[in-house]
């Protein structure tokens, strides 16, 4: 039992928890500091509990907080992340929205600024950073990025961009029902919320290296032992100034894996010229690790 219980990826799992707690702290202060306040509409499952609960009085007669219509409409996505995506993630993104509903109805709504245009911008920023933190230790905050990821896994485009189209439609629909002004404040407030995703989310961001070394197979294993990257060899690439015979080698990384390539250089070959090219687009298999 001893043996069983130190198998098991504690620190992990203590790691992925705290995590969730510091989402769920940061999407119950954009939303009760500057969305509930400003009368901005978040992006994705978050903005469209917003709406059914701003049409809950008109409906049934009193108000549903957002806690519990977040929560409601993201148990069956629930089944599709345990589907298409895995298991553990699943549990994980259960966590995190069950502990941002928690907060969302314990922290108090806090009126920050009257100005919308603030709201929409720090709301969007705070937001952004928290999902941006999520998935870039291997969590979601659930709703509408369960869909961003499966797709972006077939399609390679970036967790940000993806979201801004589903989003479209709820800013539409917020603008309809509640007046046109929120549509932009809100539309503002998503974009921002999707370029600090992406500025955060750094494991979709692809940068391709370029080594020309004269000890390739001590940078071979250097950069195979920190990570699970393919390497492509050109032997006998010529210098123009001494006419030195040295080896070329061509990987792609991610940007989250950019300090451990740096680590991996400075142990095998110091004096290794190293050129990166940042944001480049991959056709083709790229290995990303499971979430």
């Amino acid at each position: 039992m001893k043996k069983f219980f130190e198998s098991l990826p504690i620190h992990d799992y203590t790691t992925k928890l705290s995590v969730s707690i510091v989402y769920a702290i940061l999407a119950s202060v954009a939303m009760n500091f500057f969305y509930q306040p400003g009368n901005i509409y978040s992006s994705g499952i978050t903005g469209l509990a917003q709406i059914l609960t701003t049409l809950s009085t008109r409906i049934v007669g009193f108000n549903i907080p957002v806690s519990v219509t977040l929560y409601a409409l993201n148990i069956p996505l629930f089944f599709v992340a345990w589907k298409k995506i895995g298991k553990k993630f699943t549990i994980f993104t259960f966590l995190t929205v069950t502990l941002t509903s928690i907060f969302m109805q314990i922290v108090p709504q806090t009126v920050m600024s009257d100005d919308p245009i603030i709201c929409a911008i720090f709301g969007g920023a705070v937001m952004g950073s928290g999902i941006g933190f999520a998935l870039k230790n291997g969590l979601s905050s659930g709703g509408l990025d369960i869909f961003s990821i499966t797709i972006r896994k077939k399609t390679g485009r970036s967790i940000g961009s993806i979201s801004m189209y589903f989003n479209g439609l709820i800013i539409f629909v917020a603008g309809y029902l509640f007046g046109w002004q929120y549509m932009f404040y809100s539309a503002l407030s998503i974009f921002v919320s999707g370029k600090v995703t992406d500025a955060v989310y750094t494991k979709q961001k692809k940068m391709q290296v370029m080594i020309i070394t004269k000890n390739p197979d001590a940078v071979i294993n250097g950069i195979q032992n920190k990570m699970r990257r393919g390497i492509t060899i050109i032997h006998e690439a010529e210098g123009a100034y001494r006419h030195d015979k040295q080896t070329l080698l061509l990987t792609v990384v991610t940007r989250f894996e950019l300090p451990s390539l740096e680590a991996a250089m400075k142990d095998a070959d110091p004096s290794a010229f190293v050129s990166i090219s940042d944001n480049v687009k991959i056709l083709g298999r790229f290995y990303e690790e499971d979430l």
